[in-house]
């Protein structure tokens, strides 16, 4: 019960700071102005299926990878670190709950927040598309916004974890900041560098060792994608990725990555949040 509490109050106070509303009117503007711009790109062979649908996705694909991160590390760094820098950590922690309800109320609390976002956003897309395009997949679109609303979970767990570590909300955000460059530019950069080190500037498919598969995989925007065309394999007919061309890795092994993103950061933040001295 003290779970649901610390997950209504995270709730309630992004609804109080107007955090959720900005949210709502971020991701509205967004998603209606890719709508209004879908695109396929030219592929080497014809694109199949229902091309409006597969268009609008490809318009919000790499937006959404890089704004649901983003989102999350201003929504998520300030969970902990902000109430440890107050002092109200104590008084949250003088009621019935416990370090791990708070912790994990923390996360399904912000990650609620910006999910309500995120799929008023989607609804706005939808409608766009619904109303102005030859054909919508409606099954196709739902299964998208399932997914991102699953990556924007694992952004808020490692975004919360940072928070965990952080006395000072300053710290909090650097650190943040400084994951979301990791993992988001410096990841694909080092694995790209490697790649030309040990294949050449133009790998083909299924010339890339099965190491180099493995680590490029476990990013996490990696394995939304490859979650992504796990689901909706139709994607895969605009997106190109050399790397998973392996016969060691699966593309719904991007659950797995996606899961594990979620449950060691969560861990993490739990251990390091039980050791704090809060006094």
């Amino acid at each position: 019960m003290s779970l649901a509490v610390v997950t209504k109050k995270e709730f309630q106070d992004a609804i109080r700071s107007y955090t959720l509303y900005g949210l709502i009117t971020l991701f509205v503007a967004m998603t209606a102005f890719w709508a209004a711009i879908h695109w396929i790109p030219e592929m080497a062979d014809p694109v199949n299926g229902n091309l409006d649908t597969i268009a609008l996705l490809n318009s919000m694909r790499q937006p959404a990878i890089y704004l649901i991160p983003m989102v999350s590390i201003v929504v998520g760094h300030k969970a902990i670190a902000a109430e440890r820098e107050s002092g109200s950590i104590r008084l949250l922690l003088s009621l019935p709950h416990t370090r791990q309800d708070v912790v994990v109320g923390k996360v399904l609390g912000q990650t609620a927040v910006v999910a309500a976002a995120i799929i008023l956003g989607y609804v706005a897309a939808g409608s766009i598309a619904f109303l102005t395009y030859d054909s919508f997949a409606f099954v196709i679109f739902g299964k998208y916004l399932i997914l991102s609303v699953l990556y924007a979970l694992v952004c808020l767990s490692i975004a919360v974890a940072v928070s965990a570590s952080a006395r000072q909300i300053e710290r909090a955000f650097a650190g943040a900041v400084g994951l979301y460059l990791v993992l988001l530019v410096l990841w694909d950069t080092i694995v790209a560098g490697l790649i030309v080190v040990f294949v050449g500037w133009s790998p083909q498919p299924g010339e890339i060792p099965d190491w180099l598969t493995v680590l490029h995989s476990l990013n996490p925007s990696t394995a939304f994608a490859q979650a992504t065309r796990a689901v909706i394999p139709v994607t895969r007919e605009i997106t190109t990725f050399p790397t998973l061309e392996s016969s060691i890795w699966m593309e719904w092994y991007g659950f797995i990555v996606l899961g594990l993103w979620i449950v060691i950061p969560v861990g993490l933040s739990y251990l390091l949040f039980e050791r704090a001295d809060i006094q």
